[in-house]
């Protein structure tokens, strides 16, 4: 099932330090859009922590611990230039340090997310006043539809979304509606049974590359890519993200990581445990774009 629809837009800055690596990335980024980044959006992790959405408990997650683990995040993405704003936690809402699925953020404009779990809802809100100061268009879904960025892989050719527990498809189609505008193609696919997100099981390497799970590969939404597996008993680093030049991936997954080396990749390992308790992985701890490129 296709739609079409169509994006670009890019951004300023990037940090001192590295500014010509930043430079060399902005000529590359006219065909790489989809994974060469100016800017990102992070948020702490809150107290409340503790309380965030699971599928399964498998133990509370320890604040302390989460912080250090997402300020090493934070440090790999500010190595590759970007400029990256880290926004205050929110208490009220215990899982908001999972950005990605409030909002998607494209070259052209962003669009605002409604989340299909209730608690999360004021998370939408609570990060369009931050991209309104990066855009000139910041989209919102208004309807009773949801959708979650964590559903959604762009790639130099296309917007896969995948239906899920947590995104419908009337959130799908104001969605598209919405970015028909830019004249993207969006591909509509489903996500596993069990599986939370579409990219909880797969992640964009390069233009022509994915990095998935057996199981949502089997299903040939993939087809025309080239596809790395992760290893079998390692199917929870599936998500991952090509920021820049890195691969950051979480860390204690060894043959995977050793098979994207092998690809050429470099890599670097963050700690994600308790992320991970959460059922949060890489992706979903920043947005990433570069508005206006």
């Amino acid at each position: 099932m296709s739609f079409q629809t169509r994006l670009t837009r890019r951004c300023l800055g990037g940090r001192d330090l590295a500014v010509g690596k930043f430079r060399q990335q902005e000529r590359h980024s006219m065909t790489s859009k989809s994974f060469t980044f100016s800017h990102a959006i992070c948020r702490k992790p809150s107290r409340s922590i503790v309380d965030g959405l699971r599928a399964v408990d498998t133990g509370a997650p320890d604040l302390g611990v989460f912080e250090s683990h997402h300020a090493d995040y934070v440090a790999a993405l500010r190595e590759t230039g970007a400029n990256v704003t880290v926004l205050d936690a929110l208490d009220d809402f215990p899982d908001a340090v999972f950005v990605e699925d409030a909002a998607l953020c494209l070259q052209e404009g962003a669009v605002v997310m409604r989340p299909g779990a209730p608690t999360r809802l004021g998370e939408a809100a609570a990060i369009a006043p931050y991209l309104d100061a990066l855009y000139d268009e910041v989209l919102h879904i208004q309807g009773d539809g949801f959708i979650e960025g964590g559903d959604i892989l762009t790639t130099e050719r296309e917007i896969l979304i995948g239906l899920s527990a947590r995104t419908d498809m009337a959130g799908v189609a104001e969605f598209i509606s919405l970015v028909d505008r830019w004249g993207y193609t969006v591909r509509v696919v489903n996500t596993p049974p069990d599986v939370l997100h579409f990219k909880t099981d797969c992640s964009l390497l390069d233009a022509d590359t994915i990095l998935s799970t057996k199981r949502l590969d089997a299903s040939g939404c993939f087809a025309g890519y080239k596809v790395i597996h992760t290893v079998e008993g390692e199917e929870a680093c599936a998500n991952t993200i090509r920021f820049n030049n890195l691969v950051v991936m979480p860390a204690g997954f060894p043959r995977t990581r050793d098979k994207l080396i092998s690809a050429g990749y470099d890599v670097r390992e963050v700690g994600n445990s308790e992320a991970a308790k959460l059922d949060g992985g890489m992706s979903c701890l920043s947005l990433r774009f570069s508005p206006g490129a």
